[in-house]
């Protein structure tokens, strides 16, 4: 049975990066996929009932990821309509590629640390429209900004789901990973600007404003929006600090009450000058592909987690590798190919606090490579796919044009994480 679960995955893997040369979507590839390996678990097993409580408990964890996925498209869906991202835009007046570089992707870094990282890639790609024009740049844009925001995530306790697990789980506290992971992470960041914006001359050249129904949005109103949400994405961390619900119940909060406020904001409009502007059509134009993607990569990694692969593969790691700083960078680099949540998860199994107590050097590293390292593949992190949906970014390109030096910055940042450690441990 693992076999055929490992051969279903790696074929399913290989389609999905030769999506392009196929013609056949990345989502129904997922889909596919996910399916096959949990029929070959089911029917692989005796105890059918067993199998059909992973999938159950599976289904509830990745729910929470794809309403918290989903509420957020809408929510920045509703800015765009409203032409509220002008309002950053106003103030991001330069043209010069390289400084404009530096300038979004800063944004994204310290953003994500408030937000988390998959929020804060789709709120700055929806940026990145208003401001360029040409794709080849916007796609290079979009590529460093899922590398800033997984390096932003990964030093707040609110802005990587693996950081957070670590955090709840008690392995880490809020103020030492701050510390701690702070300087790595920008360094991790820092290192592919630094080479590529020595390679970028030139100046962008802004988008042509479209004359639509957002054009018929006061300034007013598009401030309110604008801030409203991001507001509200910004009282997602406060709701579950407050709630100790679920992130996803604070999005979906935040969805409802937008969703009050712009239909009473256009209640004296007609139906049609309201349409555009609403809610219902921002769910219609959400990219709802890229969530049934997300759905099906997720369902596929679960599978295997629950056949034992995972574990196996941490324990494997465990008695060959010994050392736990490789361990930690090749669980990094892993989480690029296979989703970060199930390797963290194994690891947090695996190691009991009474081997290693809270804010201890493997859990400290273990965050960083982790919620980095899948900046190496675009499907290796929520940031990635997120972005992957939202400008079509094929997986051959960013392999070509960005995987070098996020690998370059991840290294750089660990190597960093390391001398720190030495002198402050």
């Amino acid at each position: 049975m693992e076999w055929s679960l490992i051969l279903v995955f790696i074929l399913g893997f290989i389609a999905i990066a030769l999506e392009h040369p196929l013609k056949i979507d990345k989502a129904a590839t997922a889909l596919l996929t996910a399916v096959l390996c949990w029929t070959i678990y089911m029917v692989s097993e005796a105890d059918k009932e067993g199998v059909a409580h992973h999938l159950t408990m599976h289904m509830g964890e990745i729910s929470e990821i794809l309403f918290f996925l989903l509420g957020a498209m809408v929510i920045v869906e509703l800015i765009d309509a409203h032409d509220g991202f002008e309002v950053v835009s106003e103030y991001v007046r330069t043209t010069d590629k390289k400084r404009l570089l530096w300038v979004v992707s800063s944004i994204a870094f310290f953003m994500s640390a408030a937000l988390d990282n998959l929020t804060t890639t789709i709120v700055v790609v929806s940026l990145l429209r208003k401001l360029i024009d040409r794709r080849e740049d916007r796609l290079l844009f979009a590529g460093l900004t899922v590398v800033a925001a997984n390096a932003g995530g990964a030093w707040s306790p609110m802005g990587d789901v693996t950081t957070t697990m670590l955090w709840i789980g008690g392995q880490v506290t809020a103020i030492n990973i701050i510390k701690m992971l702070f300087l790595p992470s920008l360094v991790c960041l820092a290192v592919p600007l630094l080479i590529r914006s020595r390679q970028m001359v030139g100046r962008i050249t802004p988008p042509t404003r479209e004359s639509d129904a957002s054009a018929d949005t006061s300034p007013t109103e598009r401030r309110v929006v604008f801030f409203f949400g991001l507001g509200m994405l910004l009282f997602v961390p406060i709701f579950k600090t407050l709630t100790h619900l679920p992130p996803f119940m604070g999005m979906l909060f935040g969805l409802g009450v937008m969703w009050i406020v712009t239909e009473l904001m256009h209640s004296g409009k007609d139906e049609v000058e309201k349409g555009p502007l609403s809610v219902v059509h921002a769910l219609r134009k959400i990219d709802t592909p890229s969530i049934l993607f997300f759905l099906g990569i997720l369902v596929a990694v679960a599978a295997l987690q629950s056949v034992g692969m995972l574990a196996t593969l941490a324990a494997w790691l465990e008695r060959t590798v010994g050392n736990i700083t490789a361990i930690c960078l090749i669980i990094g680099l892993l989480s690029a190919v296979v989703d970060n949540v199930p390797l963290v998860a194994a690891a947090q199994g695996m190691y009991p606090l009474e081997l290693y107590p809270t804010d201890h050097y493997f859990w400290e590293f273990l965050a960083y490579c982790a919620g980095t390292g899948g900046s190496a593949l675009i499907i290796g992190s929520a940031a990635g796919v997120a972005a992957m949906g939202m400008e079509k970014i094929d997986f051959v390109w960013y392999l070509k044009r960005i995987t070098l030096w996020a690998v370059i910055g991840y290294l750089s940042g660990a190597a960093v994480y390391v001398a720190q450690s030495m002198l402050l441990h």
